[in-house]
């Protein structure tokens, strides 16, 4: 059932995005008086799923879920129609128009899902405003993963400074991890244990994290302290109290919920040794889990961690906020592409199960509209790389025309969308190819 919730999410995600870019090519089109042959959602070779002919436009629905067009009369696109730029050029056809009328008509999509983006996290904003837990209460430190260890950080570190610059009050943990791959962070201080200790980060630290496809690097971690036992289950029938606090399992001590949960997976209907502490004094309590890799425990929250900050906005407020937010997700995205164009970046690429999965398994308005605005983001810069058949590539040939004051050949423009449109299929083709190869591999 979840991958049928997460494919609709995509779905429904990647259409609203489609419709609402070509559309910005198909107004900009028909504010200068050209002619848009056709707007299509998905793309549709041999036949349509749905098409009707309003005006001199055929609107339709395609078979081919990879995207959409529309057609714009006199200009070299994907449908390759020689026959139409045999003729001479008609006042109506994009060819005929000003340079500046037609970088207009090319940048029209981009511009759309931008606005797109701007208006969803405002209307988020505005909607549920902001939730999040700040780094500096997570009072019992993180849980790091074995790349964090190797570099010097412990379980239970708390993070208090990049570079010399103490964490600000309302800054994440995700938002110190992305400053940590982007930023160029040399060093880390963390409170261990009433200590102050720095950790020099290496240069290659983001190539290392996509090498050995590092996901979480660390995280909060919290006492794993029972507030609950199931009944007939494992743990009461071997003797755990409510309030009993683990402190290790199989000899191995651990720094908390997150630890334990990782040192217990994939212990199915296995015996497993638990230490607990209990009035001060450590008790082993030895457990052989369920089928399913459980011992029939409910943990306590500390309270310190239930403080989870909320920021409301009014409708007003959340207009600079939306903006602001949008322009961050673009820097933030720009800022990828040193990684993803890096021998380590292009091995974690991926295609629509990728996108998919980040929607997630759950149908959450919030998240489906949040994950929305920034793949729209992501559409814009993707489509602003200067790759014929992209509009990026278009605006290239038209930014030369305009400096030049002379068309590119047809011809060479001919091949090049020819190019581009095989470049951006062995691109997609390698994209999905991953997904296939990491689903069969695990």
């Amino acid at each position: 059932m979840e991958y049928l919730i997460q494919a609709g999410q995509l779905l429904l995600g990647i259409s609203i995005l489609v419709v609402l870019h070509e559309f910005g090519h198909y107004i900009a089109a028909r504010a200068f008086k050209t002619k848009v042959e056709s707007f299509y959602l998905f793309f549709n070779p041999w036949f349509s799923i749905w098409k009707k002919k309003i005006g001199d436009t055929e609107y339709g629905i395609g078979w081919l879920p990879l995207g959409g067009y529309v057609k714009i009369a006199g200009m070299i696109d994907e449908s390759m129609d020689k026959e139409q730029l045999a003729k001479d050029p008609e006042p109506w056809e994009f060819r005929s128009k000003p340079t500046w009328q037609r970088l207009i008509i090319m940048l029209g999509g981009v511009i759309v899902n931008v606005i797109v983006a701007f208006v969803i996290y405002a209307m988020v904003l505005f909607t549920w405003g902001e939730k999040y837990i700040p780094a500096n209460n997570a009072t019992y430190g993180i849980y790091c993963d074995s790349l964090m260890v190797d570099l010097g950080f412990n379980h239970n570190d708390r993070i208090v400074a990049l570079d010399g610059k103490p964490i600000d009050d309302d800054v994440t943990y995700g938002e110190i991890r992305i400053q940590l791959l982007l930023d160029g962070i040399k060093e880390v201080t963390v409170n261990r244990n009433s200590q102050k200790v720095n950790i020099a980060i290496p240069e290659d630290f983001p190539q290392t994290v996509l090498r050995v496809g590092a996901k979480e690097l660390f995280t909060e971690e919290i006492p794993f302290v029972i507030d609950s036992l199931l009944p007939d289950n494992p743990a009461e029938k071997a003797g755990f109290m409510v309030g009993d606090k683990i402190v290790a399992i199989n000899d191995i001590r651990v720094s908390g919920l997150v630890h334990s949960t990782q040192l217990l997976k994939g212990k199915t209907s296995e015996k497993v040794s638990f230490t607990v502490l209990r009035n001060n004094e450590e008790k082993l309590i030895d457990v052989t889990t369920t089928a399913a890799g459980m011992i029939g425990v409910d943990r306590k929250i500390p309270t310190e961690l239930l403080i989870v900050k909320v920021k409301e906005y009014g409708f007003f407020e959340s207009i600079p906020a939306g903006f602001y937010k949008t322009g961050n997700v673009i820097k933030r995205y720009t800022d990828q592409f040193k990684l993803i164009f890096s021998k380590e970046g292009v091995t974690q690429l991926g295609g629509f199960g990728t996108i998919a999965k980040i929607y997630g398994a759950e149908w959450i308005w919030q998240r489906f509209w949040e994950m929305t605005a920034m793949i729209s983001v992501m559409l814009a810069v993707m489509n602003l790389l200067p790759i014929p058949a992209l509009d990026g590539g278009h605006v290239m040939f038209l930014t030369y025309e305009m400096i030049t004051r002379r068309k590119p050949h047809e011809k060479l423009m001919e091949y090049a969308q020819i190019g581009g449109m095989l470049l951006l299929l062995g691109f997609m083709l390698y994209a999905n190819g991953m997904d296939v190869f990491r689903a069969v591999t695990g």
